[in-house]
């Protein structure tokens, strides 16, 4: 059974969420960015923090952010709600090509998903698949109700990110 989500906020900016099967999600959006300026985006904490927490999602924030992004490396995200707890993500890359594709598995409990995000690129554009299997059924259904809702409003706040990357790339072109 296949389930697909839109975000249409641009024809050009559409990101997909479609459900493959009993344990597989993918996402794909085309930005309007070069693969190395997606990547830098999904691989430096520092920009990473300012896209990945949906801000609709109000009194949680991304408090930490370390990433060894590359083949064997890990990850960690710390998440607050207000107190002084927090929840914490991590897990390990797999596999790291450069500007192409990063592999990461989710450590933090039986049900995690392995995560495959793929930069493809269209003439300056680049193509975001973002692909995980679950190992269960009821780990996808879940997912369908909590991230994997929020995916369209990341790739959209990703897609500002991008923007305001360019703006100031182009700030600084020689003339």
């Amino acid at each position: 059974m296949n389930q697909q989500v839109d975000s249409t906020d641009g024809a050009q900016n559409r990101t997909s969420v479609e459900r493959r099967g009993d344990c597989e999600l993918v996402v794909t959006r085309t930005f309007d960015a070069p693969p190395s300026t997606v990547y830098r985006a999904w691989s430096q904490p520092e920009l990473f923090q300012r896209w990945w927490m949906p801000k609709s999602v109000s009194g949680v924030s991304l408090v930490s952010c370390a990433m060894d992004v590359r083949t064997g490396g890990k990850y960690r995200l710390e998440f607050a709600a207000g107190g002084s707890d927090t929840v914490a993500f991590y897990g390990k890359y797999l596999e790291v090509v450069p500007n192409e594709r990063m592999v990461w598995t989710n450590d933090e409990d039986k049900e995690g998903a392995v995560t495959t995000v793929t930069f493809e690129d269209q003439g300056g554009h680049t193509l975001l698949k973002f692909h995980e299997v679950y190992p269960s059924k009821e780990a996808l259904e879940e997912a369908l109700q909590g991230s994997a809702a929020a995916m369209p409003e990341q790739m959209d706040q990703l897609d500002g990110l991008l923007s305001s990357l360019g703006e100031l790339c182009h700030g600084f072109a020689p003339s």
